[in-house]
C-alpha cells in the first residue's frame, strides 16, 4: 500500500480512534485550510474564530465561529449550510464520530439560542403529555437534536422519550411513564 497525499498535500494519516482528546493545534491547523479553502471557493464574504471554549477542558473541544456580511446565508432553511460544513469538516478531520461533538461551527450565537428552544420545547411537550396522557411526537430532528431533547427530560417526571423512525425521518416521541414496569415499552 502505498503512501499517497491528496492533490493540496495534506497528511491522510487519522485520529486514532481510541484517543479520548481532540488534538487541537493539528485540527486548528487542518480547520483553517480546509475553511480557508471553503469560503474561498464558495465566495463567501466570512471570517472565522477557532477557539476552545472557557468551560471546556483544553484541547478536549473547538469551536467555529463565524462572522462578516454572509452570515444570513449560513443561517438560511435551519442554518442547513452551516451544519453542511461543520460536516465536511469532521470529514476532512477524518474524526471519529464520537468525536462529532468536539468540533462545531457556529455564526450569531445560533446553536446556544437553538439549544435553549429544544429545550424549552422539549419542557412544554412533556408538560402537555403529563396534562393529556398522549404522546407528543416531535418532527424529524437530527441526532443531535434528539439527543439535548433526551437529555432534558431524562428523569423528568410522568414521562419517557424514545427515538421512532429510520433515515431523515428519525423523530422523538414523548410519552407518558410507564405505571407497570411489567408493560412494553412502545416501539
Amino acid at each position: 500500500m502505498s503512501d499517497q497525499r491528496p492533490a493540496d498535500g495534506r497528511d491522510t494519516k487519522e485520529y486514532p480512534r481510541s484517543d479520548a482528546t481532540l488534538d487541537s493545534a493539528r485540527a486548528t491547523e487542518e480547520l483553517k485550510c480546509f475553511l480557508d479553502l471553503a469560503l474561498r471557493e464558495l465566495h463567501l464574504a466570512l471570517e472565522y474564530d477557532i477557539y476552545s471554549p472557557n468551560n471546556s477542558p483544553e484541547g478536549s473541544e473547538l469551536v467555529i465561529a463565524f462572522r462578516g456580511d454572509d452570515e444570513a446565508v449560513l443561517l438560511e432553511r435551519e442554518a442547513e449550510l452551516l451544519l453542511a460544513l461543520e460536516h465536511i469538516a469532521h470529514r476532512w478531520l477524518r474524526l471519529d464520530p464520537r468525536m462529532h461533538d468536539r468540533v462545531r461551527f457556529d455564526c450569531d450565537d445560533y446553536r446556544s439560542a437553538r439549544l435553549e428552544q429544544l429545550k424549552l420545547s422539549a419542557r412544554v411537550a412533556a408538560q402537555r403529555v403529563r396534562e393529556t396522557s398522549q404522546p407528543f411526537p416531535f418532527n424529524p430532528m437530527s441526532s443531535r437534536e434528539r439527543r439535548i431533547v433526551h437529555l432534558e427530560l431524562n428523569g423528568a417526571p410522568g414521562v419517557r422519550t424514545i427515538s421512532e423512525g429510520a433515515g431523515d425521518r428519525r423523530h422523538l416521541v414523548i410519552y407518558p411513564a410507564i405505571r407497570n414496569e411489567g408493560l412494553p415499552r412502545p416501539r
